[in-house]
């Protein structure tokens, strides 16, 4: 006896059987995390370097490339990407994901301050920054009006929108200032 036989001799039990496939199927697809890709964060580093009044050829010139030269000979980069605008200089190094973070933050660290002294004097102090995924923020509220002052305008924002968030855990605020307004 094969089973499509017998579920054409028992037409109940082979809507049963279908039945609890389904059902199966729901609480599966329920309870299971389906992912195209693993959820993984790469180990990211960010050199940031300001230097006030200089243009971004200023910048890539003597900044970005002794820092990149510098950076280039650490064990495990999979990708190094940097951007040079006015008065800023960002390098953007992700490592292999068999790299620890913090391993990988020191060696940035030592390779910056041995080019050091190979940049300008008066720029500010590099800033080797691990990037964490989860700080990106996933919401950002815009606050305009055609009627108001913009003074008004943040302090509605600051003292309304920006109050109801603490009201929940892991909630992390960004303070409004005056130069960061939308008119």
């Amino acid at each position: 006896m094969t089973l499509s036989s017998v579920c054409i001799q028992r037409p109940v039990l082979a809507i049963v059987l279908s039945i609890v496939l389904v059902l199966f199927g729901i609480v599966g697809l329920l309870n299971l995390e389906v992912r195209e890709y693993p959820n993984i964060d790469p180990p990211i580093i960010t050199v940031s370097t300001n230097y006030p009044g200089a243009n971004s050829d200023v910048i890539e010139a003597q900044i970005t490339e002794p820092l990149e030269q510098s950076i280039n000979g650490i064990d495990g980069i999979s990708i190094m990407s940097s951007t040079s605008r006015e008065q800023q200089s960002q390098i953007r190094v992700e490592f292999n994901l068999d790299k620890d973070i913090d391993a990988a933050a020191n060696d940035v660290r030592d390779r910056v301050s041995r080019v050091l002294r190979q940049l300008p004097p008066d720029i500010d102090n590099p800033v080797v920054e691990k990037s964490d995924a989860d700080a990106t923020p996933i919401i950002i509220v815009f606050v305009s009006s055609d009627s108001k002052d913009i003074l008004d305008v943040n302090n509605f924002a600051a003292n309304v929108i920006a109050g109801k968030d603490t009201d929940y855990t892991g909630v992390a605020r960004r303070e409004f200032s005056e130069k960061e307004n939308i008119q």
